[in-house]
């Protein structure tokens, strides 16, 4: 009988050991495993995957974030995973997925490559930096941050996502098939973009490295261009 004594000891410790192993209710219960569901797609972190259509929300300011998934779940943007996952979760889960995100501080990936001809670059560039005063186009850094990298606490930045995803969106902007809460700033510029700029906007952010301070600009000190529904009044100087 005595040969028998180790297989038993040897399964009753692997026992013990798997029981030790499995999380126990309360580490399920942390945001970092309530987000897990995010990952996917958007890349260990948040900080995006090779996919070049899914966006890095790593380092997003937490408003920009929130409105985002409330916009999903208001029907204001159209992508079926995000409708369901923003469906099912309370109020504050939505603002802790959001503030979680915001915090994540991770290096990104190099810059893509040009595709595109030095013309094009160039038609991007300009509007990006200096936007079209006669079409009554604001730059992109006018109300996305000097350095592209958003402001706070409710405006992106642009660098660091593919072109795939943000012309993308800019279609989507001016098609109206993504809104936002009026008045819908970005839907008015998309609309006054001619195709050809949106791919030259998208082509010249894609390329453009990101600085070393990744963080978002503080709330804006002066009046943007445009009164945006998504940034809170109180975030907008007053003119």
């Amino acid at each position: 009988m005595k040969p028998l004594l180790l297989p038993i000891v040897l399964l009753g410790g692997l026992s013990l050991a798997a029981s030790a192993a499995e999380p126990s209710a309360t580490e399920l219960d942390t945001i970092a495993q309530r987000v897990r569901a995010c990952t996917p797609c958007h890349g260990a972190e948040g900080r995006a995957t090779s996919e070049g259509y899914y966006p890095r929300i790593a380092g997003k300011p937490a408003g920009y974030l929130y409105n985002q998934l409330v916009n999903f779940r208001d029907g204001r943007r159209h992508f079926p995973m995000m409708t369901y996952l923003t469906e099912r979760q309370t109020e504050q889960f939505l603002l802790e997925m959001a503030a979680h995100f915001a915090a994540q501080e991770l290096p990104y990936p190099p810059p893509q490559r040009p595709n595109v001809d030095a013309a094009l670059l160039e038609r991007g560039r300009v509007l990006a930096t200096e936007g079209d005063a006669q079409r009554e186009i604001p730059a992109c850094s006018a109300c996305h941050g000097s350095r592209l990298m958003g402001v706070e606490p409710s405006v992106p930045g642009l660098l660091g996502l593919p072109d795939d995803y943000l012309i993308a969106q800019m279609g989507s902007w001016r098609s109206g098939s993504r809104r936002a809460h009026e008045p819908d700033c970005m839907a008015e510029i998309a609309r006054r973009l001619e195709r050809e700029d949106l791919a030259a906007v998208a082509a010249w952010l894609a390329v453009q490295p990101v600085p070393e301070n990744t963080r978002p600009d503080p709330a804006f000190e002066q009046e943007p261009p445009m009164r945006c529904g998504s940034i809170p009044e109180n975030t907008q100087a007053a003119p």
